[in-house]
């Protein structure tokens, strides 16, 4: 044992274990986290219920809906738009800035006015009598002198008033004081569009671009509830590969069937024709099919995560 060995602080560098200990032990810091398989969606839930499909379509952009949740939603946001549930609530928001905007520019024109008044009414202008004046000038230098010394007393007081009402005037960046406490906004709605939009894209969705999809089971003879408790359920309509998660799907416009993407680049594409139906396809007719995504992923790619905690400073 080395003579400061018992003596954890004789150090002069802080080193990363200690750093990392003092972490774990104080709770500060931003810790890596790798995210369990509660937070990823699977590939065959839908989007909206995110529970597996039992009539599973897909958007033209390859994210896939329960045919009832996708079309009820559509029936939905169509009948609030005709209401005009929505556009009440913007024309609302902008009555309340417009009357805000005008409370604003009427303050601030009275303020304008207040320190014009406050200006003008901080200028004095004595008469002058010649008969007086022209004593001080040459006769009586000692009351000329105390006259100016009572002006420069006067100027230098407004002057001091004016910078004291200047300081006064200043808000001090002091966010614990409760006049100065910061306030949460209100969050501005947008313009809303007349469009029925995709809940994940934010593209325009219609009820004729929706395109079936057909699962083929790893199992036929199993049944819906049988196949749901399995870990795999379902594979690729021509290679046999097992789907997942990890796995790059596509869907064929034509026949609806679910291939991996590495049957579409060494099979499907070499010919471009769909190996269940034998119709001709084109680029826009193989979807890739989007893959993960709650609201503690964005996909389910990336399975890491950062878990930000207040960081103490020195």
């Amino acid at each position: 044992m080395t003579r400061h060995g018992k003596n954890c602080t004789a150090g002069a560098v802080y080193t990363y274990h200690e750093k990392k200990k003092d972490t774990a032990a104080s709770g500060y810091g931003t810790q890596s986290i790798r995210l369990g398989k509660d937070a990823i969606k699977d590939f065959d839930c839908c989007c909206l219920s995110l529970q597996p499909c039992r009539d599973p379509v897909v958007t033209p952009d390859g994210f896939l809906y329960e045919k009832q949740a996708i079309l009820e939603y559509i029936c939905t946001r169509r009948r609030k738009l005709r209401r005009g549930c929505f556009l009440q609530a913007y024309e609302k928001q902008k009555q309340v800035q417009k009357s805000s905007s005008q409370l604003e520019s009427k303050s601030s024109e009275r303020e304008r006015v207040e320190l014009f008044k406050t200006r003008e009414n901080s200028i004095v202008s004595k008469p002058i009598n010649p008969f007086t004046s022209g004593l001080n000038r040459g006769g009586d230098p000692g009351r000329a002198d105390s006259s100016s010394a009572a002006e420069s007393s006067s100027s230098s007081s407004s002057s001091a008033s004016s910078a004291s009402s200047s300081s006064s005037s200043l808000s001090l960046p002091s966010f614990w004081v409760p006049c100065l406490t910061p306030e949460a906004k209100p969050t501005l709605l947008k313009k809303p569009s007349k469009t029925v939009l995709c809940p994940m894209s934010g593209r325009a969705i219609r009820m004729n671009e929706l395109i079936s999809v057909r699962f083929t089971p790893l199992d036929p003879s199993l049944d819906r509830v049988a196949l749901l408790t399995r870990q795999d359920r379902y594979v690729c309509a021509v290679t046999r590969d097992v789907l997942g998660n990890s796995v790059p799907c596509a869907v064929l416009r034509h026949s609806g069937a679910v291939v991996t993407q590495e049957c579409v680049d060494k099979l499907i594409k070499k010919d471009m024709i769909d190996p269940m139906t034998g119709d001709k396809l084109s680029d826009r007719d193989i979807i890739p099919l989007q893959r993960g995504g709650t609201g503690f992923a964005a996909s389910g790619i990336d399975l890491s995560a950062k878990e930000a905690r207040p960081v103490m400073q020195v």
